[in-house]
């Protein structure tokens, strides 16, 4: 008897008989959940109990997870076109992911939902083994798929502008949308890498047209590079995709601009990424959340093999290193920097590779009560050795992704909005960003938004659970008789 696990049943069948499966394992599990929260309407204005705002990866498995434990009153609301939520078609520039291609992702605890399952059915197991990293645009492919069988009902073309308490509940401000403001109970914040932050501008570009600039973040016209001399700051993964980007449009030259002394090559989490750690990472005292997340920083994530090569195999690709930048002036023509002790470099145009900055305070969503997010910086101060800006800057979140108030009392709607994005990582550590932990992410979210929904309604249960008389039994189960006398044994039994 062969042995069922040795191939993949649905090898090369397509995708139509792939969702034919999806569906079928859903049901299975009698998914979605049955629906339980009770609707809510306020002055005759109905009440959204959910709303995520992220149509991209983080979003879309937070409305599986909520969908699976019966919440179903969910709005799903995403600022871009359909097809390009998310990074991975605007600024992202790599070739290929760093995660490697069996990581389950999304999935949530579906093997049909991997895109492993997705990328086998169509190309078949002998392709699988022969792919080495998943190629970017692909993954976007499999993110649209994911979203088109489980028929996740996104808004797209729906911004957030302002999020305003309104008694118990939120108000949302809305451009793109039908209503121009909506009532909401729990708003979910997935809204990625700048979720709680902003592109890292440097002060030395302050008053530098942005002819001569931009951010990698930033939609870049790479094809007027062809020909010019091409400056990168940074050596991290968005740096060096940028720069092979140029290298391949045809630039002059491309020089990377590092303040680092020697180029990080070691991925310090990947050594000790464990479910233990993702599941404990949230539960440590502060002193080791920050120690730990510290040193990742400190140590910094090294570029992609793939990446770095890719600028490093164009011999017009340079890379110095301790050489932090000093001043950045505008000329006639261009460009001119003075880096280190005494170097000039004078380049025709600028590449910030210089990530996101996590800055709640920056996010003009949340009105005046930016200013009321409680940091790691107010509740927190490290060891001399051990001083951090950056990660100090991170929001300080209860252990349910919910934002804390600096001050009790001034804001306390706060505690009805989730951040699953980037800026949860100092708290609850990498569930609600990175490919490797969003679908944990996702369930502890999902479970700590229904234990709220359900203690709020919490009289409308009891209710509930004294008005159900649903019977079981209809009396024709049993017949009753009556007990017989036992009097005269119970004599004979004394005597």
């Amino acid at each position: 008897m062969s042995d069922p696990r040795s191939a993949f049943r649905l090898d090369g069948a397509g995708l139509e008989t792939l969702e034919a499966r999806v569906w079928e394992n859903l049901e299975f599990l009698c998914w979605p959940g049955k629906s339980w929260v009770p609707p809510k309407t306020v002055g005759g204005e109905p009440v959204t109990d959910v709303v995520i705002i992220g149509g991209g990866m983080c979003g879309m498995v937070a409305w599986m997870s909520l969908r699976t434990g019966g919440v179903d009153n969910i709005r799903v609301l995403d600022r871009s076109p359909e097809g390009l939520e998310g990074p991975w078609l605007n600024y992202a520039r790599m070739e290929t992911l760093r995660s490697p291609k069996t990581l389950t992702g999304p999935a949530f605890g579906h093997g049909t939902l991997t895109f492993q399952a997705w990328y086998r059915a169509q190309f078949g197991t002998d392709a699988w083994e022969e792919l080495d990293k998943i190629p970017r645009p692909m993954w976007m492919e499999y993110l649209k798929w994911y979203r088109k069988v489980l028929e996740i009902p996104v808004e797209n073309g729906v911004s957030l502008d302002l999020i305003e308490p309104e008694g118990d509940l939120l108000r949302l401000h809305l451009t793109g949308a039908e209503q121009k403001s909506i009532l909401v109970r729990k708003l979910v914040m997935a809204t990625g890498r700048d979720g709680t932050g902003v592109p890292n501008i440097p002060g030395f570009v302050e008053g530098i047209s942005r002819k001569y600039w931009a951010h990698s973040a930033d939609t870049i016209d790479f094809d007027a590079l062809k020909g010019k001399k091409v400056a990168v700051i940074g050596v991290g993964a968005s740096a060096v995709d940028n720069s092979a980007e140029a290298l391949e449009h045809g630039a002059a030259e491309v020089r990377h601009i590092i303040r680092r002394k020697e180029m990080p090559t070691i991925n310090k989490m990947m050594g000790i990424g464990s479910f233990g750690f993702t599941a404990g990472y949230g539960a440590m005292p502060d002193e080791w959340r920050w120690r730990f997340m510290n040193y990742s920083f400190v140590t910094q994530t090294p570029p992609p093999h793939g990446s770095t090569l890719r600028v490093s195999r164009h011999e017009n690709a340079h890379f110095h290193f301790d050489l932090p930048v000093r001043k950045v002036e505008e000329t006639e023509t261009g460009l001119r920097m003075t880096l280190g002790e005494n170097s000039v470099y004078e380049p025709d145009f600028l590449i910030l590779g210089t990530g996101f900055t996590v800055d709640p305070e920056a996010r003009s969503e949340f009105g005046p009560a930016a200013m009321e997010i409680a940091l790691w910086s107010d509740v927190y101060t490290p060891p001399a050795d051990e001083q951090n800006r950056d990660l100090g800057c991170f929001p300080y979140l209860n252990g349910d992704f919910t934002f804390r108030e600096k001050t009790p009392g001034n804001a306390p709607w706060l505690s009805n909005v989730y951040c699953f994005n980037y800026g949860a990582t100092a708290s609850l550590g990498k569930v609600s960003g990175d490919i490797p932990g969003v679908s944990e992410g996702a369930v502890w979210l999902s479970k700590a938004i229904a234990a709220e929904l359900y203690r709020e309604d919490i009289a409308a249960h009891w209710q509930a659970f004294q008005d159900y008389s649903s019977p079981e039994l209809d009396g024709s189960e049993w017949t009753p008789t009556p007990l017989p006398s036992f009097e005269g044994e119970k004599v004979e039994a004394a005597q």
